[in-house]
């Protein structure tokens, strides 16, 4: 269980281009302390402090690699990992984390069902807090509800999502995509209508494109999109702090639409819609 009050002691796994964006704003938080960062065995990283990395004054917090973990967590007792490595790092170390009872912020893509699987139950066994946001960034979160929204009222149109990565993403598609497809479902199973096929997906891994998702909502007389598109990593650098700071005094396993309460949205929204068509 995370501490109540106080600074909130953080340290990085992954410190890549969006680690290194979430490692610069953490340390621009009042109520955040960057205690240390993690990278791998074999990076030139190691042993450096972050802010040579990120081309700043020396901030204290030192780069150890990935097998220096336990010693980090004794030496450090961090409030919260927040995790932007990759998929199999994380699975390694997270029971390790939940056995300690400190807060997982997981930002990043990859992973299978029996790893999330596995993540829940840890997170139960343990009394540890979880967070699995994988689609970190605040304004994505909000076109998947709009997506099941739009499920929900225009069943008899078709979707189609598309998305773009940077040419370095490996999983194609996208956690993101995969995310919007299954709230299209939701959305449709909602208002009875049984799903024929799956909701089409086209990726595309090309240059430095940061992130862009379009569901594309298709009549036979007019057609919606919905896109969400980030243009730096500081959009993910947002999520993260949200991310963090309502894992703050929490256990269990938690995504982001709890940090955002999109149920309630999603529950107001046809609560209403309810209550006008009656009246």
């Amino acid at each position: 269980m995370l501490g109540s009050e106080g600074i909130t002691k953080i340290c990085l796994m992954g410190l890549g281009r969006t680690g290194a964006e979430i490692a610069r704003t953490v340390l621009e938080q009042p109520d955040m302390r960057l205690v240390a960062a993690i990278c791998s065995d074999f990076s030139s990283k190691r042993g450096k402090d972050v802010g040579e990395i990120l081309g700043i004054p020396e901030t204290g917090a030192k780069v150890y690699g990935a097998g220096q973990l336990e010693e980090v967590l004794q030496e450090h007792a961090p409030d919260v990992i927040v995790d932007f490595s990759n998929a199999r790092a994380t699975m390694k170390y997270v029971r390790l984390i939940s056995e300690r009872r400190i807060g997982l912020v997981i930002g990043t893509t990859g992973f299978s069902d029996h790893d999330v699987v596995r993540l829940q139950l840890l997170a139960a066994k343990n009394d540890s807090g979880i967070l699995y946001a994988p689609n970190i960034t605040l304004g994505v979160n909000v076109m998947m509800l709009l997506s099941h929204i739009a499920a929900r009222i225009l069943t008899d149109y078709d979707f189609e999502i598309s998305e773009a990565h940077h040419r370095h993403k490996k999983d194609s598609p996208s956690g993101t995509a995969l995310k919007i497809a299954k709230e299209v479902e939701d959305g449709l199973e909602a208002s009875g209508v049984p799903l024929i096929r799956g909701i089409p997906i086209h990726a595309t891994r090309a240059g430095g494109i940061v992130g862009r998702h379009e569901l594309m909502i298709v009549g036979d007389n007019d057609k919606i999109c919905i896109s969400h598109e980030s243009f730096n990593r500081k959009a993910f650098a947002a999520g993260a702090l949200r991310g963090i700071r309502f894992l703050k005094g929490k256990s269990g396993f938690f995504e982001m639409r709890d940090v955002l309460e999109l149920d309630k949205v999603l529950l107001s929204c046809f609560e209403r819609r309810k209550t006008a068509a009656v009246n």
